[in-house]
């Protein structure tokens, strides 16, 4: 199981929370998804995974690679994840987390090697439980609000900035998939990184 990566999209379960900010984590697991002609299961069907079923994923076989919504709320995906990171047999590596970030711009994107929490609730989680935060992760930004943060989160895109964010899953879904390709996410990070800055959504 060494060589399986994990692709963790962040975001709270529920039809009721579908489309809102804090969920494009989960938006671009589905797009990725379906890009690979996938489908999600539930937890319990993930072979020789003993761990807690509070995670939906989709599972690519070329390359080997699992892609992650945990279902434990925000706030608690690290209970999520740590399971899932031992069963892929522990390298950090390997495991890449998509989360909405308030400190970048909507529409902007950036990968990181490592990195702290930067105030999100689901990355300060999974840190806390890995008890590190050396592993990769593509930030997707969705602005500062005006006032009151869990409400700008918890809130939908208008129709310009879903048209947007429609263009942005697109090209983070791009990125997962060339680091995927290789093992070297600097090598992704400069290739995207100068694309995205050149075509400024």
């Amino acid at each position: 199981m060494a060589s399986t990566k994990l692709i963790v999209g962040l975001g709270n379960p529920g039809a009721k929370y579908a489309g809102t900010r804090h969920n494009v984590g989960f938006e671009i697991m589905e797009r990725l998804a379906l890009h690979e002609g996938l489908l999600f299961s539930p937890g319990d069907r993930l072979d020789d995974f003993t761990g807690p079923n509070n995670f939906t994923f989709a599972r690519s076989h070329a390359p080997d690679a699992l892609f992650v919504q945990p279902m434990t709320w925000m706030n608690k995906s690290g209970e999520a994840v740590r399971p899932l990171v031992e069963w892929a047999g522990g390298d950090l590596s390997n495991v890449l987390v998509v989360f909405d970030d308030l400190d970048l711009e909507p529409g902007k994107l950036r990968i990181r090697a490592q990195g702290g929490h930067g105030g999100q609730n689901g990355m300060r989680s999974i840190i806390d439980e890995l008890r590190s935060d050396s592993f990769p992760r593509l930030r997707v930004g969705i602005g500062r609000p005006v006032t009151d943060a869990a409400r700008h989160v918890l809130g939908w895109f208008d129709a310009d900035e879903r048209e947007t964010m429609d263009e942005v899953v697109a090209q983070a879904a791009d990125a997962i998939l060339d680091w995927l390709k290789g093992d070297d996410i600097q090598v992704t990070m400069s290739r995207f990184h100068s694309r995205w800055n050149q075509n400024a959504v």
